[in-house]
């Protein structure tokens, strides 16, 4: 069993609410506009980190982190972008894939609106945490926390860290 840590914009932002959920995960998921290797660094500190970058990233950033990041977390297939849209607004650059090749759990940030649903035509699960940083329109800062056992995704949580 894994519990992970979802979270995304943080926009160069880190505070010790997020370092305390941090230090409670196994895995720390980041969905892109990371803003500041100074926020992943802290992060991979205390727990191993699976990240892409976002629009807002620099070229440092994306040296060291994807555009897109698959892998396989106990026997889930997962993938994440940062600008993926959702189930039945899917972004133009991953529609045909996902269509083709669908993951058990497409994650995507950008959007700073928090956002879990399942899509029933490709049974996946999309989860997008919302936004953890300051920057943006959203008024609450947002993460997510699960588990996944074998091939099952289980306790979701959304945390509110304001």
């Amino acid at each position: 069993m894994k519990k992970i840590l979802l979270l995304s914009d943080t926009h160069g932002h880190m505070d010790e609410r997020i370092l305390h959920y941090a230090g409670e995960a196994d895995e720390i998921w980041h969905a892109g506009d990371i803003g500041s290797l100074d926020v992943t660094d802290k992060l991979k500190e205390l727990k191993p980190l699976k990240a892409v970058y976002g629009n807002i990233d620099n070229a440092t950033i994306r040296k060291e982190f994807p555009l897109n990041n698959r892998f396989n977390c106990e026997d889930v297939d997962v993938w994440i972008t940062h600008i993926g849209g959702y189930p039945g607004k899917y972004s133009p650059a991953i529609k045909e894939e996902i269509k083709r090749n669908p993951p058990k759990i497409f994650i995507s940030g950008h959007s700073h609106i928090l956002k879990v649903m399942n899509d029933k035509n490709l049974n996946l699960l999309h989860m997008n945490p919302g936004a953890a940083g300051k920057k943006g329109f959203h008024k609450k800062r947002t993460m997510l926390r699960f588990k996944i056992e074998g091939k099952d995704i289980k306790d979701l949580e959304v945390i509110e860290l304001e």
